[in-house]
């Protein structure tokens, strides 16, 4: 099956449905990827290891969604649910 020709018409609606999921991920998608990058550097999965990846990953962002999705996560560690 060939497929030199892209369909831009298929593009654009891919573009359209997954615009607004791009700008913020899911909670369980940005823990995830939290875990993944705490099993890779070989330290142990816990609530401190958790935190401070998210403290980290919340001082490199620029956007308030973002920020609030971040600030949201580590309020969910703590039980404190906003």
């Amino acid at each position: 099956m060939r497929q030199d020709n892209f369909d831009t018409q298929t593009a654009d609606m891919s573009l359209y449905f997954g615009a607004h999921d791009a700008a913020v991920p899911s909670h369980q998608e940005t823990l995830g990827e939290v875990v993944m990058e705490i099993l890779k550097s070989g330290m142990t999965v816990n609530r401190q290891s958790i935190c401070a990846k998210l403290l980290s990953r919340l001082a490199d962002v620029s956007e308030p969604d973002l920020e609030k999705h971040h600030h949201e996560l580590i309020a969910m560690l703590f039980g404190r649910e906003s």
